[in-house]
């Protein structure tokens, strides 16, 4: 029996899952930002001590999973279930971190949404009874998506105004049916946008039309507005694609009420460190949320916030063919506890 669906597309959790432990993974440039205090473990070495940039990011979620095990108060292949991704082609970041850990586990793509699209996940299965403890997860790093997505860091290819830095880190909560934290009491799940953008290099405003879909669908089918919510954090967006959404929003009369902030323009200083529109990829909303707003939840900084992942669904096949980007945002709320 369907009995917590809300609307078309969002879900209301009768017994809202609790996100219990939470743990982030940053490196060099992010630990620069003003997030710095907010990470669990900052690595200065952008290999991660591994041999390539994409074992790299495999050591990142690795680290990330085994801190949150030990913020837990317990032993990782005690996890119930991981939902996982990144951004590296067949999400080998994911999956070859769970190699051989006997850890059951389902990899998500969602682009850089896939904090979000974890999250939710883990809510709905916690929330309908089939695990009681699962992770949510993911990881990026600046040189494996640089060099798969643009150019090789070796070509020296001048960034546009309006590219985003892609964030080295790692972000891993853990979702369980009891136990003190915030809590997750609503999810909706974001529908496929494109309105026609195919410039790779601003991804901020093709993903922007998502965010203003999805904060639609969860206002109107959850019946809640702005008012409801300290923050409304969408990412990552970056400056630019944050500007656009908030054009977007005053032309259709969807009020945000002053709350909206992104965790592209959180994570780095935009006047004193080089990253153009700001941040982005899978770590950008993972670290930002796994270390900066659970922290200010848990404190009672914050009382109830509305993390907002987006994605641009996009892939090196696609952008060679000249094909826009479609975008998705899927909207998690969450209560301080």
């Amino acid at each position: 029996m369907v009995n917590q669906k809300q609307g078309k597309q969002s879900f209301r959790l009768a017994d809202p899952p609790v996100i219990t432990a939470w743990a982030s993974v940053a490196g060099k440039k992010e630990s620069e930002g003003p997030l710095k205090a907010s990470f669990d473990v900052i690595e200065n070495d952008s290999y991660f001590g591994q041999k390539t940039w994409e074992q790299a990011e495999k050591q990142m979620q690795a680290i990330a999973l085994k801190k949150l095990a030990e913020k837990a108060n317990m032993r990782p292949q005690d996890f119930g279930l991981v939902f996982s991704g990144d951004l590296l082609n067949q999400c080998i970041g994911s999956s070859f971190t769970l190699r051989n850990m006997n850890i059951p586990h389902l990899g998500l793509y969602g682009a850089c949404s896939t904090m979000a699209e974890s999250l939710l996940m883990a809510a709905m299965t916690v929330g309908g009874g089939f695990s009681d403890k699962v992770v949510a997860m993911t990881s990026s790093h600046f040189a494996s998506s640089e060099r798969q997505y643009r150019f090789p860091l070796g070509y020296g290819g001048q960034r546009t105004p309006t590219a985003q830095w892609t964030v080295t880190g790692s972000g891993a909560a853990l979702v369980s049916s009891s136990g003190k934290g915030p809590k997750i009491t609503a999810c909706t799940i974001g529908t496929v946008t494109d309105l026609g953008i195919k410039d790779a290099n601003n991804m901020g405003a093709a993903m922007a039309p998502a965010a203003l879909s999805t904060i639609r669908a969860h206002f109107e089918d959850l019946k809640v507005s702005a008012e409801d919510f300290d923050l409304i954090v969408t990412g990552d967006l970056g400056q630019l694609g944050k500007e656009v959404l908030l054009t977007l929003s005053q032309q259709e009369g969807l009020g945000l009420g002053g709350k909206l902030t992104d965790c592209g323009t959180l994570i780095f200083d935009v006047l004193e460190q080089d990253v153009h529109a700001g941040g982005s990829g899978c770590g950008c909303s993972a670290v930002t949320l796994c270390g900066y707003l659970l922290n200010k939840l848990k404190s009672g900084k914050l009382k109830k916030i509305l993390f907002c992942g987006t994605g641009a669904l996009l892939s090196p096949t696609s952008t060679q063919q000249g094909l826009p980007i479609p975008g998705v945002c899927h909207a998690v709320s969450i209560t301080g506890g």
